[in-house]
């Protein structure tokens, strides 16, 4: 009895997490982890995987959105610490606030908007937004 018991609460538990995990906010989370994992590793295909559709027809290729965050945001090809902050919604998009730690400690915040497609959650754009009391 007591292992039919143990065994409906961990089925339950379970359950729980797979639901937990399928949140906008878990989902998008994983996204941007996971585009930050690729950049660090180079692994510019991959980055680019995580994009909207119209970020890679604007981009091309995987080299070319490559070169862009590695010179226009080099605080997401080689982050320090990542910290995910509020994901509000703002004239029917998801933003995702993102505060990036750099490689030199220089704190950096980022919001990145999220595009929901029939494949899950993607990157539609990121942009630099001003630390309070500092501007960028």
């Amino acid at each position: 009895m007591r292992s039919l018991i143990f065994g409906l609460v961990a089925a339950v538990a379970l359950a729980g997490g797979v639901a937990a995990q399928d949140t906008p906010e878990t989902g998008i989370k994983d996204v941007i982890s996971s585009q930050l994992e690729a950049f660090r590793q180079d692994d510019f295909a991959r980055a680019f995987s995580f994009a909207s559709p119209s970020i890679q027809g604007m981009f091309g290729s995987p080299e070319n959105f490559g070169g862009m965050v590695q010179n226009g945001y080099p605080m997401v090809w080689r982050p320090g610490r990542v910290d995910f902050l509020e994901l509000r919604q703002i004239e029917g998009s998801l933003w995702q606030k993102v505060q990036i730690v750099d490689q030199s400690g220089r704190v950096h915040l980022l919001d990145y908007q999220m595009v929901e497609g029939r494949d899950g959650w993607r990157i539609g754009g990121v942009q630099m937004l001003e630390l309070p009391g500092m501007a960028v």
